[in-house]
This record gives structure tokens, sequence and C-alpha cells, in this order.
């Protein structure tokens, strides 16, 4: 089945466009940077319903990756959102993939437990707060329009933990894989919110999930980072700090 990928480009993008293919799935990629199979904006709808044409369902990767000032926060992550959830609608593609992330949960205190998927919104960002945003607008086209949804609060992606939190937080690109793969094949599926983490000893999130993930890989044994990961207070680490309030962002652009 041809699954199409938003924000192929980026670097989850780019891991996955090299590993679903061989999970079976037939790629369309879309982003704003030259190289995939549609370049456009995801406000671009002309564009967006090029690309849904034929599809089975939508990964949405796309869209500012971090904290940013609220006018390209708002372009890019809420109406982008807004615009790609319609386009899926009017073409007929009722399962979409949604790339949230741990900083819709970001003020939430770390506890001593495992924090449960199903966690409320307590955004670190206004980055955050879109993540949040999207997570509300899939619960809505759930109920509406019977679509089926997979939110993932993603932690750490990359190829290696790079620091120190993520040994509780990282997410290999090879479980990431996974993960989608599992999203996209679950039977059942309504809404769910998963959270994006590798098996890791010192994770800080649950891996309860009603899609079948199991991840394999663990930080602790993929790194060279000796020391454990800072307690902390919070789950969005140097994110809920003073350095990423809104005035402070503003002057860093």
């Amino acid at each position: 089945m041809t699954v199409l990928l938003t924000g192929s480009q980026g670097r989850i993008g780019t891991a996955l466009t090299e590993r679903l293919p061989g999970r079976g799935w037939t790629l369309r990629t879309f982003d704003r940077t030259p190289g995939a199979d549609v370049v456009a904006e995801l406000t671009d709808a002309a564009a967006l319903a090029e690309a849904m044409a034929g599809v089975a369902a939508v990964v949405h990767l796309a869209g500012q990756p971090t904290e940013a000032p609220w006018p390209v926060v708002r372009e890019s992550n809420i109406e982008g959102c807004v615009q790609l959830f319609e386009a899926a609608r009017r073409a007929g593609v009722r399962r979409v993939v949604f790339a949230s992330s741990n900083h819709a949960v970001g003020f939430t205190p770390r506890g001593s437990g495992e924090l449960p998927p199903d966690t409320p919104p307590r955004p670190d960002t206004l980055y955050g707060v879109s993540k949040a945003f999207g997570e509300a607008l899939a619960r809505y086209y759930v109920d509406r329009y019977g679509f089926e949804v997979a939110c993932l609060r993603i932690g750490t992606c990359a190829a290696e933990p790079p620091d120190a939190r993520s040994l509780a937080t990282w997410l290999s690109f090879d479980d990431c894989a996974e993960l989608v793969d599992r999203c996209l094949r679950a039977p059942g599926l309504d809404y769910a919110v998963v959270w994006g983490v590798s098996a890791n000893s010192a994770r800080w999130w649950s891996l309860d999930n009603p899609i079948g993930y199991s991840p394999a890989d663990d930080a602790a044994l993929h790194s060279g980072l000796s020391a454990p990961a800072g307690p902390g207070e919070r789950v969005g680490g140097q994110f809920t700090g003073p350095d990423y309030g809104i005035d402070e962002i503003g002057a860093r652009s």
C-alpha cells in the first residue's frame, strides 16, 4: 500500500524513508525541500490534494520541528496540520500517524514511576502547544469523521543517544520505524496516544500501547554515556526553563 510521508527530508523522515519500504510500504514523499516526490508547503491545499490521491494512510511529520516565534509555529504546525487533516478527509484517507512530541506534556512533573501515554497536555513551549493542538485536532477527526489516528509523543529520535537526558528519552531509528509500522497496521485503531521511546532501561515513559509496539533498543547499550540521566523536575527538561519563554525566543530569532 502507498503511504504519504510528510516531512520526508527531515531527520526522522529520512530514517523512515530508508526503513519503511523494507517493511512493505510504498512511500510518496512530501516536503518543502527539493528531493521529495511532492515539493510544497503544508498550507498549499492543491499540492496536498495531489499528494493524497490514491494513498491508504498518512504519516505526518512535517512542520516546525522545535520552538520558534508564534507566527512560524502557527503557520506550519497549526494551519498546516488543519490543511493536512482536511486534505485527508476530502481524499477519503482515514488513517493518520501524527508526530506529536513529549513537549506537549513538558511541564508535567516526572514523578517516580513511568508516565502513562494519556498524560494530560501541559505544553512547555509554543511548539508544545502546537503538538497538543494536533492531538486535539486528531481526536476531533476521529469522533467527527471516523478517522483512525495514532499520536506519537516522540522523545529524542536520533541515530545515537546524544546526551544524558536521552538515556531516558531516546527513540532509535529502527524502533521509530517499528512504531510507525505498527501504527499503520494496527487493527481496530480509533484514537491512540503512544510514547515514542525505545526500551531504555532508564526510561521515564510507559510502553503500554494498543498497537502492539515492542521496541528493541536500549540507550544504555548504544551509548558511551556513563552518567545516568539527571532527575530533573519536569518532562520537558531545559525547555521548561526561562530561556524558552515567548520573549526570549523572539529575542533570539
